[in-house]
Parts: structure tokens; sequence; C-alpha cells
């Protein structure tokens, strides 16, 4: 009895890391679908109307690091009234990326919030 009590805590011990590993995919984008509609007028009056579906994948989301390599590559937003943002607090700052605004930690890189125009 004491043999399998020892053998059911060691075999505890081994299978509880595995229950609680973590997936292999840290970041996962969200996907959005969209319908797209084009409709082509042709010279004998003739129309071709084609739908497609089209899967967005978002870039940015909060809680995502961004790498120092993305980090080299947007620019620092100074005037964040003229595009009616609030002020950053301490720490933080807010960068533009086409035309998606994020604001960041300037210490850890990590998107605190997201304003998109």
């Amino acid at each position: 009895m004491k043999r399998l009590l020892i053998a059911l805590v060691a075999s505890s011990f081994l299978t509880a890391p595995m229950a609680f590993a973590q997936s292999a995919k840290p970041f996962e984008v969200a996907q959005v679908n969209e319908r797209h509609v084009d409709r082509n007028v042709y010279k004998h009056g003739n129309k071709k109307t084609v739908e497609k579906r089209v899967i967005v994948k978002k870039r940015w989301a909060r809680g995502h690091r961004l790498s120092p390599a993305e980090r080299r590559h947007i620019s620092a937003v100074n005037d964040y009234r003229r595009y009616k943002l609030r002020a950053p607090p301490r720490g933080q700052q807010w960068v533009r990326v086409d035309n998606d605004f994020l604001l960041i930690s300037v210490a850890t890189g990590v998107i605190v919030n997201l304003a998109t125009r």
C-alpha cells in the first residue's frame, strides 16, 4: 500500500507540469471576416457583380510586445492633441504605424492602448 501511494504521488509530480503547459503559439492574430462587393458595368449594359469574402488579420492587440526591430520602424507622435489623443502617462508614448496609433510602454514595448483613424 505504501508503494502504491508513493507511485501515485510521484506520477502526480511528473504530470502536473504537462497539464499547465502553454500552447506553442504565444500570440495569435485575431481574424475579421469582411465582405467586398465589386460591380462592373460594361459597354453593352451588362452588369457583373463579384462578391468576395476577405479575411483581414489584425496586426496589433493590447498586451502584445513590440520587438526591437518593429520599434525601430515606427515614428513617435509628439503632437497627440492634433490627432485627438489623450496625453500619455509617464513612461508611455504614442507611436504611429500606418493609420494606427499605439500607446506603448517605453521601457518594455508592450501595447497599452490603440486607436485607429
